[in-house]
């Protein structure tokens, strides 16, 4: 940094002579003017006979101020031509006067001694008046700082906005500033070599330090206690400033991600809303056509005239126009539970007789399996939705008959437990990784091990969480090579004394 105009040692010429620049000029200007007056000082004495006394509080006047304003040797200076000049209007210009006078002596040790009290006490004051500043100075620059940080445009990457900022604000020669989760290097000012190595350093072994010899400070940038980055300056500054800009480095960037998943979250959540719309569309718009294919299968099978081939065409295309209905309806219903569209129609709902028209409607799909059911209560009442507690077992139940080895049982339970009616179909099939257990509810997620084995398309199980989900409750899955797969689900309600659930 270039040096202040104060503390250049020059002269300027004037007409061809050395001249003093204007600084010292004054300098020697204010000692003659001292000098001058404790002449002056003297004469008034002598003219009005003022004992020793008087005068000496008199030439205070002149010490007094030349020690505030240059310091000691300047009021030694004028203290010493105080004293002379006082000895001289006492007893006249004679060789070794100050000796020959013993209060002469007394006078001038006393205003030296003033002269040195005051001009240190004056440097102690303009000292600490210099540190306010800077400090004050500092303050400001930080302030600057924090308020230009909150003013970031978080839609472009923090680095090399607060490289910038921390050169400009804070005057320094170069800034270094590593984003250790965008593995990114951002600088500002001039670098003699390149700084990417050393920020990294600074990073990867945690060396924050102060070089004065180099005029280099490190720090590491940490958010909390975990490292998040670090920062390199190069100039002219105070330690506590270099912690201070990495704590609010470290804050920025926590900004900058909090941003960045707000943005992210809000995509996620418009993108779901459009894919719900269109699946809802899609929905309602084959549900015509499907009707009316369903209509004329139907319609060419009861006309009796069609030969055994195509008799065997017809039920396929009906069979087939049955499972894109309930493809259909499956849709609809996750369409409407992403958009918040379900409202729960509750009402008692007896569990047995709901679980036989289910495997009723079921048949075809469980005639190669072997169902058993067992409740916990025959009589059992749940105060539910029953439309979504249908679409939800059928989930659980196709589910089965898709991935059960062929000949093995399927099991059908409800329990009561913890105030919650526990729904449980198990089934034995392949074992379904740790890892795919939670994911297998999230929509068009399909398990590793299931994907060649049956055909899908991955909604039936988000439906059934999203079914039990507006109930309040929760779903889950358990699978091993021994036990097998069981699907549950929890759906709280209360037990009342008729030994119904509400």
């Amino acid at each position: 940094m270039a040096a202040s105009y104060s503390s250049v040692r020059t002269v300027f010429t004037v007409g061809g002579r050395r001249r003093l620049r204007p600084r010292r000029l004054a300098f020697a200007l204010e000692c003659a003017l001292g000098i001058a007056a404790a002449a002056l000082i003297a004469t008034l004495t002598y003219w009005l006979r003022w004992t020793l006394p008087g005068a000496a509080l008199l030439y205070l006047l002149a010490v007094v101020p030349t020690a505030l304003r240059r310091g000691f040797w300047p009021a030694a200076a004028v203290s010493l031509s105080a004293v002379a000049a006082q000895s001289w209007v006492a007893t006249g210009p004679r060789p070794f006067a100050l000796a020959a006078l013993p209060g002469d002596a007394i006078i001038l040790l006393m205003l030296v001694l003033v002269a040195f009290t005051v001009s240190r006490l004056s440097a102690k004051a303009a000292g600490h008046a210099q540190e306010a500043a800077a400090r004050a100075r500092q303050m400001h620059d930080l302030y600057e700082f924090t308020r230009r940080t909150l003013e970031m445009n978080f839609h472009l990457e923090p680095g090399q906005q607060l490289a910038d900022l921390i050169h400009d604000i804070f005057a320094l020669e170069a800034v270094a500033v590593f984003d250790a989760d965008l593995h990114q290097v951002y600088q500002a000012g001039f670098w003699s070599v390149d700084p990417r190595d050393l920020a990294r350093n600074v990073y990867y072994f945690e060396t924050s330090d102060d070089d004065r010899a180099t005029g280099i400070g490190r720090r590491v940038v940490r958010l909390g206690a975990v490292p998040v980055g670090s920062l390199v300056v190069r100039g002219e500054t105070n330690p506590l400033i270099n912690n201070a800009i990495a704590s609010l480095i470290a804050i920025t960037f926590d900004r900058y991600r909090a941003f960045a998943n707000e943005s992210r979250i809000e995509a996620e959540r418009r993108a779901e809303q459009l894919r719900a719309t269109v699946l809802d569309s899609l929905a309602h718009a084959y549900k015509t056509p499907l009707t009316a294919i369903r209509a004329a299968s139907t319609g060419l099978a009861e006309m009796g005239r069609l030969s055994a081939a195509g008799a065997d065409l017809v039920a396929l295309i009906d069979e087939q126009a049955g499972l894109l209905g309930d493809l259909t309806n499956r849709l609809l219903t996750t369409a409407r539970l992403d958009g918040g569209e379900i409202t729960l129609h509750a009402a008692p709902v007896a569990v047995a007789p709901m679980i036989e028209e289910l495997l009723t409607s079921l048949k075809d799909r469980l005639a190669s399996m072997k169902v058993v059911v067992d409740l916990s209560d025959e009589n059992m009442v749940l105060y539910c939705d029953r439309e979504l507690m249908m679409a939800l077992l059928t989930q659980y139940i196709d589910n089965a008959c898709k991935y059960s080895i062929y000949g093995t049982t399927v099991t059908i339970r409800v329990a009561v437990a913890n105030r919650e009616a526990i729904f449980s179909v198990h089934s034995f099939g392949p074992v379904i990784p740790m890892a795919d257990r939670e994911r297998i509810f999230d929509r068009y997620y399909r398990s590793s091990t299931s994907s060649n084995r049956a055909p899908g398309t991955g909604i039936g199980l988000s439906v059934a969480k999203r079914a039990a989900a507006a109930h309040g409750g929760s779903v889950w899955v358990t699978s091993g090579d021994v036990d097998g797969t069981t699907f549950f689900a929890a759906i709280p309600a209360a037990i009342t004394k008729g030994g119904g659930l509400q």
